[in-house]
């Protein structure tokens, strides 16, 4: 009998180094150097003679977001899984973080705000020391960890093109800076970690192979991020949420403030639809004091903003559903936001990425032959990933007003289940633990649909209807 999505999520989820690692090719080509082309590299290395990344900015990525990633400026969070892959593949990578400058989480409070009601329900779970930066931080940390393998190069160039030789790919063209023409180089297997703008079906296409269907859902999300230097006498704030929920009376909003390094706070305040965070600093002070809890407030109007405002909007959720197709050329694969990318409020992005980069560890240990066979098993695992963070994303986002669909089978249950598990865990600390470890993509949103967690918040929602 074949493993359960659940069975799946937990193997892909391990912290357990493998130990069957074995070189099966020549060359691996990354098209992209982000998060997702860095783990995808950092796993090629155990497999392929030489990894070559094709990245179109440069090595350098420790003085602010890169131009290929326009979110990179705004809030950004590491799941627990996410933290767990990193640790997996690069042994102490969190002690590294804190003795570069990520702030230890020794200081200050940590606090929840859903419609201005604080959380008050413990997290008891066993939890790694949390891991808070700016993704430039975390981004450059995992490039200079992954740089210094032996076997993995990076080359500064914008990737061009795919060379196909019959039914696979054994090539990729990129342009290097300052040059006129592409240059060609041959590869076993080409990894497109190109993020959401990636070029792939548009080269399958011409080729004559099929796209990938693709999914979407309209969310459009408006963010406005602001840099603050820490201040404990401003607030005692180490990390907050606050979210508005939907409902008579209440505009679905979330904000967040992080401590970050160098001594700082990078704080956001976020809308839908219509309503735009602008990037002038009165109109963020302004939504920090009138739509989120007093931390908010006391830090735009008393903390000192360093640099501008930065604004982001991203009009959708969207998934390539590469496992549904029956052709599909041998020696590619697809990683990161290339697969699939989600409202980024949730955090799913970069550790949906270090998963992804678990997937093709574990196909590339299956004795696979890629540069002659397509990675339907690869795409199959990865599945199971975009499976769980698409669950989670968009079932939460089809309460939005402005949101239409496309709405699943089941809905109006697992709505009603979810909104019972959300109103118990305010209060009770082991339900509230158990939407982490799910939230966290520590385990698979079946994990929720447990008779003991149902039959828990059923009787913990009637004891509190009769007091």
């Amino acid at each position: 009998m074949p493993p359960s999505a659940s069975q799946l999520f937990h193997r892909i989820t391990t912290s357990e180094r493998p130990t069957d690692s074995r070189i099966i090719m020549r060359r691996a080509v990354v098209l992209g150097g982000s998060i997702a082309g860095l783990m995808a590299a950092r796993v090629l290395s155990e497999h392929a003679e030489e990894v070559l990344i094709i990245e179109r900015d440069g090595s350098e990525v420790d003085h602010g977001p890169r131009r290929g990633v326009p979110q990179g400026s705004q809030v950004h969070a590491l799941l627990t899984a996410g933290q767990t892959q990193l640790e997996r593949w690069f042994p102490g990578f969190t002690e590294q973080a804190f003795e570069a400058g990520a702030p230890p989480p020794t200081g200050g409070t940590g606090k929840v705000f859903i419609n201005g009601v604080r959380r008050t329900a413990p997290m008891s779970g066993p939890q790694l020391p949390g891991l808070i930066t700016t993704r430039p931080f975390l981004e450059a940390l995992v490039r200079r960890r992954t740089l210094a393998i032996d076997n993995i190069t990076l080359v500064t160039g914008r990737s061009d093109g795919l060379v196909f030789d019959g039914p696979r790919v054994s090539g990729a063209r990129y342009l290097p800076v300052g040059a006129t023409e592409p240059l060609t180089v041959d590869a076993d297997l080409v990894v497109d970690a190109m993020g959401r703008s990636s070029r792939l079906g548009d080269w399958l296409a011409r080729a004559g192979w099929p796209r990938p269907p693709t999914r979407r859902m309209a969310i459009k999300l408006n963010y406005a991020t602001a840099l603050f230097k820490r201040d404990e006498q401003v607030s005692d704030a180490w990390v907050a949420v606050a979210q508005t929920t939907p409902g008579p009376g209440r505009v679905a909003r979330i904000g967040g403030i992080n401590s970050v390094e160098g001594d700082r706070w990078i704080m956001l305040v976020a809308g839908y639809d219509d309503d735009r965070p602008s990037r002038d600093p009165d109109d963020f002070t302004a939504r920090c004091r009138d739509h989120f809890p007093d931390d908010f407030r006391r830090i735009a109007e008393h903390g000192q903003m360093i640099g501008d405002v930065a604004t982001y909007h991203q009009a959708d959720s969207r998934r390539r559903d590469f496992h549904e197709l029956d052709r599909f050329p041998a020696g590619l694969v697809v990683t990161g936001d290339a697969v699939a990318s989600f409202n980024p409020i949730y955090g799913q992005g970069m550790t949906s990425a270090m998963l992804h980069a678990s997937c093709l560890s574990a196909y590339l240990r299956s004795g696979p032959a890629p540069h002659t066979e397509p990675a339907h098993a690869y795409f199959a695992q990865v599945r199971v990933i975009v499976d769980a963070a698409w669950r989670i994303s968009t079932f939460a986002d089809l309460e939005l007003p402005h949101v239409v669909g496309p709405y699943p089978r089941g809905y109006r249950l697992i709505r009603w289940f979810s909104n019972l598990l959300f109103q118990v865990s305010m209060t009770d600390g082991v339900t509230n633990d158990r939407l982490a470890m799910v939230t966290g993509m520590v385990e698979h949103p079946s994990a929720l649909a447990r008779p003991s967690t149902l039959a828990r918040a059923l009787r913990l929602r009637l004891l509190g209807a009769l007091r």
